[in-house]
């Protein structure tokens, strides 16, 4: 089951960071939150670059920065690697692993006012069986993104610590959209990460302190991705109420 459910909650991380990343991109010009999510796209695009070098792709055209209107990072089109069918999921899932390494990284050293906060349990290695079970899951991540906000308003505000690991925390996750081109590439990474976590399951029971390390650094990834989409929307319907009052008026 630890397969099935660390498949599906990897899906929901990647889909609503690309989700985020499309709604922002409505919002204000896109070279603006490019630049804001900088760190991100560095750690991302360095995933992606080992990611060309170890299958003994081309490497070509790739940029952190584009210098037109978008500021998107350029990634190399029709890398062509050496090792069929793995090739391009090992490209597409360096810079999700690479993102998710530096969220572990500036969840422990910097996050951990934070993390101790966060409850531990919703998100876990099994999926509802049942339509009660369902409508659970829903409510249990409204009450973890609750959780998050209120550990992000009882740290201590004069912490620059804080204010950095959220920086980053957003940047890393919001970078967890696939870039484009490697879409299939990135879906196949997930793929090939859940059946990972099925061999981990055989040797190690969930409480193992490693398996519980990677639990916690994906509730905190889902728990940020999901407030971050909240406040998008949110904001993304309220630009399209003004515009349309404007319009009628």
């Amino acid at each position: 089951m630890l397969f099935v459910a660390l498949t599906f909650w990897i899906l929901v991380a990647v889909a609503t960071a690309w989700g985020i990343h499309s709604l922002w991109g409505g919002l204000v010009k896109p070279k603006v939150f490019n630049t804001i999510v900088l760190p991100g796209t560095l750690v991302a695009q360095l995933g992606h670059v080992l990611g060309l070098l170890v299958t003994g792709a081309t490497v070509s055209n790739t940029t952190l920065f584009k210098d037109d209107d978008s500021g998107e990072p350029e990634t190399t089109k029709d890398p062509k690697p050496r090792i069929p069918v793995l090739g391009p999921i090992v490209i597409g899932l360096l810079p999700l692993l690479a993102c998710a390494a530096a969220v572990y990284i500036v969840a422990r050293y910097l996050g951990g006012p934070i993390m101790s906060r966060l409850p531990g349990n919703l998100i876990g290695p099994s999926l509802p069986t049942t339509l009660h079970g369902f409508w659970q899951l829903l409510r249990d991540q409204i009450t973890l993104v609750e959780s998050l906000v209120s550990a992000a308003l009882a740290a201590d505000a004069g912490n620059w610590r804080i204010w950095v690991f959220a920086y980053l925390l957003i940047c890393f996750t919001v970078r967890m959209a696939p870039f484009a081109g490697n879409v299939r590439g990135s879906v196949g990474a997930i793929l090939l990460l859940g059946i990972a976590g099925a061999a981990l399951t055989s040797l190690f029971d969930v409480p193992d302190p490693r398996v519980q390390s990677g639990w916690a650094v994906l509730n905190l990834t889902v728990a940020t991705l999901l407030f971050l989409l909240l406040v998008s929307l949110l904001v993304r319907g309220a630009a399209g109420l003004v515009k349309v009052l404007r319009s009628d008026g």
